[in-house]
């Protein structure tokens, strides 16, 4: 398949086809075999999700060493000062280490549906919602970044993967459409590809020489130790005796 799914997960749904007890799954919305999230969304957050039958392209969206931006809408307790945003921004200090640098902005968005169930509401307690572009793939990490900087998430959606965005395809929660794969990263999944079978091939040559270098130093080995049959160690004698003779008549 040369085309890749996007689909808008809604919330309370897992990342996976398995089933596991009651919980819906993407089996719930998807029916395209062959096909596997090309990374996870949580349980409880919503958006965008990629899904391909190719796990060059799996592996390049899904992995943190290729950079693939991830942007993110965050309903968060209160409203972050400058001092927050900055903190997200520049790296916030979590269990696992220190988050790499990131966008953040408080926006305002418009065109958000209202979740069911809806997020808890307190009185004293206003929200405001943020944006986070970035470039890792922690577990829970938006979460954890925002409860990091004193403003916890009560609402997570992944707008956007790279060059793939909700709002520009359309996506209505629960719909999942087929898109091409763009020019740029179909350059660099064959790339990857071909370097990838380039060490594959490197690697393969090097343990036959290994291999073929092995069984001629046990053939010689083998050799070594082999005992010297009857005639043979009676012609060494026989060859030994007359040197000797040799040697005595000469003095």
């Amino acid at each position: 398949m040369n085309d890749i799914i996007l689909f808008n997960k809604p919330f309370q749904v897992l990342s996976q086809f398995s089933s596991d007890g009651d919980k819906k799954t993407l089996a719930h919305f998807i029916n395209v075999p062959n096909v596997y999230p090309a990374g996870r969304l949580d349980f409880d957050s919503e958006g965008l999700m990629l899904l391909t039958d190719n796990g060059a392209v799996q592996h390049f969206i899904s992995s943190p060493a290729f950079k693939m931006p991830k942007t993110y809408w965050a309903q968060v307790e209160g409203i972050p000062n400058q001092d927050a945003l900055e903190q997200l921004r520049n790296g916030v200090e979590l269990k696992d280490g220190v988050t790499q640098t990131a966008q953040a902005k408080i926006i305002y968005p418009n065109s958000v549906s209202d979740r069911s169930p809806p997020i808890r509401f307190r009185p004293s307690i206003p929200t405001s919602w943020v944006e986070l572009q970035i470039h890792e793939g922690r577990n829970r990490q938006v979460r954890r970044m925002t409860a990091a900087v004193g403003h916890p998430t009560l609402r997570l959606i992944r707008i956007a993967i790279g060059p793939y965005q909700l709002e520009t395809e359309q996506l209505a929660e629960g719909e999942w459409k087929k898109a091409p794969l763009p020019d740029e990263l179909t350059k660099r999944v064959n790339d990857f590809e071909q370097n990838r079978k380039k060490r594959t091939s490197k690697t393969a040559s090097l343990n036959s020489r290994r291999h073929n270098s092995k069984n001629k130093s046990d053939k010689r080995e083998s050799t070594a130790d082999k005992p010297i049959s009857g005639n043979k160690k009676r012609r060494k004698t026989i060859s030994n005796g007359k040197r000797m003779a040799e040697k005595t008549a000469r003095s």
